[in-house]
């Protein structure tokens, strides 16, 4: 039998992690409210404290459970939230638009993301894992669920949403890649009525966050044939990403 006594505690610390989170963040407003503003793919104006909020709470969520994951997690926070600084207004998408203009002398701020969260993958993976082979795919999975998230995150709430479906096969598991799995689901599920509602986005700083968590879940929770066959799915997905940014795009649009 299962025990989901730890699943349910990382599942609701993270939640009210998140909240308070938001809450503190609006209150405060660190750098003026302008700053933490954003026009949603409607025009509408959106705040983006969830984002934040939901990588503070999933770094600590994950760290808590396994220190490794939760040093991926808040690398890719951080890259997420450079890129949403650094890269706000710049239409480029998608992992070959950052590696053509690094081919012509541009390093993107997408580019940057994509080597630290790829090195941070590298990192956590050597230490969630013990055979070379192992920390590679591992490696690849944290770095790949980070993109796969930011990637079918287009429409409102379409990245939480597509973190909870993911993650819910996790807690079936035994072992600390439930709780991981939780801890991103308890993220999630804590922005999506303000995602959802398009009053909050979480923008590349969450969705690469909990995307990471994602990749970690499977990385502490599987062996070598599972982290081959997520590692293969995620870079498929990288590779075709403008279509896979489609196809969230199409589902339920309105």
């Amino acid at each position: 039998m299962i025990e989901r006594a730890p699943r349910t505690t990382a599942f609701g610390l993270s939640a009210a992690l998140t909240r308070v989170g938001v809450a503190a963040l609006r209150a405060k407003g660190p750098g003026g409210r302008a700053r933490w503003e954003r026009k949603n793919y409607a025009g509408r104006t959106v705040e983006l404290y969830a984002g934040a909020a939901s990588a503070l709470a999933a770094t600590v969520g994950a760290g808590r459970i396994r220190p490794a994951a939760g040093l991926a997690v808040a690398v890719a926070g951080v890259c997420g939230a450079y890129d949403d600084v650094a890269g706000a207004g710049d239409p480029r998408r998608g992992l070959r638009a950052h590696l053509s203009a690094l081919r012509d002398g541009e390093v993107t701020s997408g580019a940057v993301k994509l080597f630290g969260i790829s090195a941070a993958g590298l990192v956590a993976g050597a230490f969630l894992k013990e055979r070379r082979v192992d920390k590679l795919l591992a490696g690849v999975v944290i770095a790949g669920a980070a993109h796969f998230v930011n990637l079918v995150d287009v429409h409102p709430g379409r990245a939480a949403t597509a973190v909870l479906a993911l993650g819910a096969p996790g807690l079936l598991r035994a072992g600390p890649g439930a709780g991981i799995a939780a801890t991103a689901m308890g993220a999630a599920a804590a922005v999506l009525p303000d995602d959802l509602g398009e009053r909050a986005m979480i923008g590349d700083t969450g969705a690469h966050a909990l995307g990471a968590a994602l990749g970690a879940a499977v990385v502490a929770g599987n062996g070598r044939a599972g982290l081959v066959a997520h590692a293969a799915a995620l870079v498929a997905a990288a590779v075709y990403g403008d279509k896979v940014s489609e196809a969230a795009g199409a589902l339920g649009a309105r």
